[in-house]
């Protein structure tokens, strides 16, 4: 080993080997990265809340915080460490907005009825600071990692100006205190170790986000590695020993001040119809256009579960766990229920319908779509087979080539058997083609995926 002269080190230099970049010049690379696409489209998230996400921020875009963690108006969590608590566990004189969130609403209506909810607590008690004091905010933390984190230190800061209306000198008694629980909303008895992966990152996003005591809900794993999730957080990744570790980070605080201030207007419409209790008829109409808009992202794709609408383990059977998770509503309840239903009809009738991807022509596009169906297909519990050659087993054939290459073969494999023949792809200048040929039916990323699902049980015979 060489012999090394400490003395003649050359210092790092940060600032010199890393010069400051300017907006303008980040914005100039992306546009030629892009090409001339369009960058809204490209880059920028919409989300369910109705935000839009940008492909970065930078300090310009965030307010400085100047409070420290555990200050007024709380924003900051101040380093602590978090209470575990087994599965079942109601805290006392609770505002539980989880039941909000596991109904499908937003991250924004979720704050918007806590605090609103908390309000008419205060209002009608006779010893405001008491209650203030007393009350626990119960929350569900879903999988939107970076949302929930940003949601608990919103709901931290909406909560002490809420109190401070009604107590001007509260200090720390405007401090909200918040039970939080991994949510049940997003997962799915189908895949139950992707729901392990889900509730790690909530409980993770919990813990930073600051909660003071957590739940970890087992959703087909058990309440040993429920509670070992925890534990692992503390015991190894110590996250109880820093204060607000999302605090300065740009994305961050950009969402927990969209997502105040978008929870303040939304309480105060709230507050503008007499308040939580008397705008109950208005809040649900708000959570079910929420939750249709879940169901649908989940039907359509835009959105995935994995295992559940994309990436199936087409082996997993859960017909034995149909009822596992008993809760009035999941996102991935009616793709669940074609699945389950495929099994019902193979338990019952001795056979799972048989749907054959028959590849044909250019590789790249058979690879592909051939891919698109066994997920599409797969997580309709059905047997899927993969081949070049015509399988006389089949219960329906799904034709997988390019949009140029799909007459011919239609034309060629209408003539060898009856069985209903789909075509992956939406070719629209061959459609009318194609259905005169005998093609019955066409699946691509814009159809919805429990309807289509639906629709060829309904052909093929399988029982409900």
């Amino acid at each position: 080993m060489p012999d090394i002269d400490q003395h003649h080190l050359t210092p790092l230099n940060i600032r010199a080997d890393f010069p400051p970049i300017s907006t303008e010049q980040w914005e100039a690379l992306i546009q030629a990265d892009l090409k001339g696409a369009d960058y809204e489209k490209r880059l920028v998230w919409k989300t369910e809340e109705g935000i839009a996400v940008r492909p970065y921020y930078r300090a310009a875009d965030v307010s400085p915080i100047d409070t420290a963690p555990g200050e007024f108006p709380f924003v900051r969590g101040k380093a602590g460490s978090w209470e575990i608590v087994e599965e079942g566990y109601k805290p006392a004189n609770a505002v539980d907005a989880s039941r909000f969130h596991e109904s499908g609403a937003t991250a924004v209506q979720e704050l918007a009825c806590a605090i609103a909810e908390g309000v008419d607590r205060l209002a009608a008690s006779t010893d405001t600071a008491a209650e203030a004091a007393s009350l626990t905010f119960v929350f569900s933390i879903g999988s939107n990692y970076f949302f929930e984190i940003a949601k608990l230190r919103a709901a931290r800061m909406m909560w002490a100006q809420a109190v401070s209306a009604f107590l001007p000198e509260a200090g720390e008694t405007a401090r909200m205190r918040i039970h939080a629980r991994t949510a049940l909303a997003n997962k799915s008895i189908y895949d139950p170790y992707t729901n392990l992966l889900r509730v790690t990152t909530e409980a993770l996003a919990a813990a930073i986000g600051g909660c003071d005591s957590m739940e970890v809900v087992p959703a087909r794993f058990s309440a040993r590695m429920a509670r070992n999730v925890q534990l692992i957080l503390k015991e190894e990744a110590h996250l109880y020993a820093v204060s607000d570790p999302a605090g300065g980070a740009y994305y961050v605080e950009t969402l927990t001040d969209t997502l105040a201030r978008d929870g303040w207007a939304l309480f105060q419409q709230i507050e503008a119809q007499g308040g939580f209790s008397k705008a109950q008829e208005w809040i649900e109409a708000q959570v079910a256009e929420a939750r249709a808009a879940k169901e649908k992202a989940i039907a359509t794709r835009r959105k995935t579960m994995v295992g559940v609408n994309n990436y199936p383990d087409t082996k997993e059977t859960a017909l034995d766990a149909a009822e596992a998770l008993s809760t009035p509503w999941r996102q991935a309840q009616a793709i669940e229920g074609v699945r389950l239903r495929t099994e019902r009809h193979a338990k019952a009738a001795g056979k799972t319908p048989r749907v054959q991807l028959l590849r044909r022509g250019d590789l790249k596009m058979k690879m592909a779509r051939a891919a698109f169906c066994m997920n599409f297909f797969g997580c309709g519990g059905f047997d899927i087979v993969e081949s070049e050659k015509l399988d006389a087993q089949a219960d329906l054939i799904v034709l997988c080539s390019s949009d140029g290459e799909y007459g011919e073969f239609a034309r060629d494999i209408a003539s060898q058997t009856t069985v209903p023949i789909v075509v992956a792809g939406n070719p629209k200048e061959q459609i009318e083609e194609l259905k005169a040929i005998g093609v019955a039916g066409f699946v691509h990323v814009l159809s919805n995926q429990v309807e289509t699902l639906g629709q060829w049980q309904d052909r093929l015979g399988v029982s409900n």
